[in-house]
């Protein structure tokens, strides 16, 4: 029987890709302050703007492709029951062959209603104002903006509580509630995490075995470390 392993995964992820990440700077996303773009209030400040803002994102999204960190993650499916929680929108870890990903922001090929959260389509081109539920109702993309609520966190601490082994990849672990999630794991496990600016994870009590690197280069490393389990 294969161990369950679980994968949290962040920007750090995708940037090797060419998505950006605003927490890499001056907290500007794409050029735009993130509450404009990612908050309720930005949504009913100027939708036009926030429309516009992930029309972008989805179009620059047909233009990326996975790199070797998704592709290794895609890989060790072979040997292990792979789970990843991502707190990216993008779909690399589809595009590379991952079987299960849960994402807990959402996604980018996807829209929702504006009064019925779980009127969700799938959506590949531009998002405008005139595109309407069912009911006659806007679209809005399918993204969980800054104060909402994280719909699938329920499921990711489950998977968090089940993992036999647990890797963080590509986030600076600030971001809360996904940030949280180490804390739920069996503290028997080992933890694996790979960051190029790795932080000091407070109260941590499983093995926790930091590497320094991007993550092509820390999959690399950590799909031998990972062998050794079978």
């Amino acid at each position: 029987m294969k161990r369950k392993l679980v994968v949290l995964t962040g920007a750090g992820i995708s940037a090797e890709s060419g998505i950006k990440t605003f927490r890499d700077s001056d907290g500007l996303w794409e050029g735009h302050n993130v509450m404009d773009v990612a908050s309720p209030e930005g949504w009913h400040r100027n939708p036009e703007l926030v429309l516009d803002f992930y029309n972008k994102r989805r179009q620059q999204l047909k233009e990326v492709l996975p790199n070797l960190g998704h592709q290794i993650l895609a890989e060790l499916e072979n040997d292990f029951d792979v789970f990843i929680i991502t707190q990216n929108v993008d779909n690399l870890h589809e595009k590379a062959g991952s079987s299960n990903v849960l994402h807990l922001h959402g996604e980018l090929l996807k829209v929702r209603s504006t009064k019925n959260e779980n009127y969700i389509l799938d959506w590949n081109d531009d998002l405008n104002s005139t595109d309407l539920d069912d009911k006659g109702n806007p679209l809005r993309p399918h993204i969980v903006w800054f104060g909402e609520e994280v719909p699938a966190l329920e499921e990711a601490l489950k998977l968090t509580q089940q993992a036999d082994l647990f890797a963080v990849i590509g986030t600076s672990l600030q971001v809360y509630p996904a940030a949280g999630l180490i804390a739920f794991t069996n503290p028997e496990i080992p933890v694996f995490y790979i960051d190029p600016k790795p932080i000091k994870i407070p109260n941590l009590r499983n093995p926790l075995e930091v590497i320094p690197e991007v993550a092509s280069k820390g999959m690399k490393i950590l799909k031998k470390k990972l062998l050794d389990f079978i």
